[in-house]
């Protein structure tokens, strides 16, 4: 038997999310080493590991477009009830927070997120990382790679920044601020070291200064600077809250002062997006950029709600992302899968025209690939990476449902723990554990490093709110 080698047999159904929409039943998945080599009927391999798919439902692994890992061990506080704070109250103290975060708090915050997206279905994920304290020093997308490594995930960092001070209109510490100089050194450092643009990578770079409205406008410049001499991505926040500022400080909204230093085009994707107009929208479609959509952070800030059908119809490429714990206290991306879609369910009574569950699973297969710029992954073909997850679709919770395997995550809300997780073919997640770590260690090691650097060095932590 050929360790490479693993045929998935008679899987109940095999839901490609490919261009021609597949869905084959009682079907075969032949993989060697990282790639998918056939899918079809009656497949034999005589040196191949069986997976038995009996009652299984197989799907490409889930993409997360928008995250903030770090923010994983600032969870469930009671401390800070985002729901009854308006966005300048929770960003005043979560910082306090933030400001206390090191080199080990990235790495097993960035653990734990891992372990639940891979739980989840998440194959590959980007990360959004702009926290650099005096005490994480350089080494935050460092410890995320390690920790990426270790877990068995695809991930796509992102070298985020904050570069404006608050004497000029940040909201950020000055300790938690870096030069436009400093962050272009280390992105095109952590470039070198990690970013590889082949197919089947494991590790990719993206350019991602935080938010327009905290950094210098030569951040951005020079960010985009790097991107055409790199050939990595760009991605940051945008039509969040921030265009009353924008136009105070520059005379236009912030679509318009991206457009102009030239931060827009395929490359380029967004998060959230909620406070664009109409014709905003036209040119982001126009331009061949992309939106992550949050959904639960739109639900715990009470921002609108995006008209998916319309963006849909102006091109603008849409996926899915969690985003980071401080406004969704999980890492589930099914979870998201399940709340995008019953937005648009109660969005379209007024609107007109809703969006499938099956299209939002879209969203965060496939469109997330497209997003990252990556062809290899994102739907089940052959020639793509064996990344995959499956539900067990034989349980009594099931049953009446399972005729329809395209729509049934976000229709009947499939939310749990998945029945297995692959990544580049390797099993990292199958009947309940992790297959590279010692989950219960690591949770314990991460408690510990969560107290000792966020929660004991605060005497009276609960007096400061």
């Amino acid at each position: 038997m050929a360790e490479n080698k693993i045929l998935i047999k008679n899987a109940a159904a095999i839901v490609c999310c490919n261009g021609r929409d597949d869905v084959y039943r009682n079907a075969d998945m032949l993989i060697e080493g990282e790639k998918i080599l056939e899918i079809g009927y009656g497949i034999r391999c005589d040196d191949a590991k069986i997976l038995d798919g009996k009652d299984k439902f197989v799907y490409p692994g889930l993409v997360n477009t928008h995250h903030h890992f770090f923010q994983t061990f600032v969870r469930n506080l009671a401390t800070i009830d985002y729901p009854n704070m308006l966005v300048v109250e929770w960003l005043d103290k979560i910082y306090r927070i933030f400001q206390r975060i090191d080199s080990d708090v990235i790495y097993y915050s960035s653990l734990t997120a891992m372990a639940d997206l891979v739980k989840h279905g998440c194959t590959t994920a980007f990360d959004h990382q702009y926290c650099f304290t005096v005490h994480t020093k350089k080494e935050a997308v460092d410890r995320q790679m390690e920790a990426a490594s270790r877990i068995g995930i695809r991930y796509h960092a992102g070298r985020g920044t904050n570069t404006l001070p608050r004497s000029q209109g940040s909201t950020i510490p000055d300790d938690m601020r870096e030069t436009t100089g400093e962050f272009i050194q280390d992105t095109r450092r952590l470039i070198h070291t990690y970013h590889d643009p082949e197919p089947f990578s494991m590790k990719q770079i993206v350019i991602a200064p935080c938010q327009p409205v905290n950094c210098y406008e030569d951040t951005f410049i020079q960010s985009v600077k790097l991107a055409k001499e790199t050939g990595a991505r760009l991605h940051t926040h945008l039509g969040e809250g921030e265009n009353d500022i924008m136009e105070k400080r520059w005379g236009m909204r912030t679509l318009d002062w991206c457009r102009r230093i030239g931060f827009l085009g395929e490359n380029t994707w967004f998060a959230h997006c909620w406070e664009l107009t109409d014709e905003e929208y036209k040119v982001l479609g126009a331009n061949g950029c992309g939106i992550s959509h949050c959904p639960s952070p739109a639900i715990l800030g009470g921002f609108p709600i995006l008209e998916m059908k319309k963006l849909m119809d102006y091109g603008v490429l849409l996926s899915l992302g969690c985003d980071g714990s401080a406004t969704n206290d999980s890492s589930n991306l099914l979870d998201s899968i399940r709340t995008a879609y019953m937005m648009q369910c109660y969005h379209s009574k007024e609107r007109g025209g809703g969006v499938s569950a099956y299209e939002i699973l879209k969203q965060a297969t496939v469109n997330g690939a497209r997003t990252l710029g990556r062809e290899d992954i994102g739907s089940l073909e052959e020639g793509k990476a064996a990344d995959l997850f499956m539900i067990d679709a034989g349980t009594l919770e099931l049953a009446g449902a399972v005729h329809d395997p395209r729509n049934i995550i976000g229709r009947v809300g499939l939310t749990g723990n998945v029945y297995m997780t692959m990544v580049n073919g390797r099993v990292v997640y199958e009947n309940g554990r992790l297959v590279n770590v010692d989950e219960r260690g690591l949770a314990k090691e991460g408690e510990r490093i969560c107290d000792k650097v966020l929660r004991e060095p605060c005497e009276a932590f609960h007096n400061l709110f």
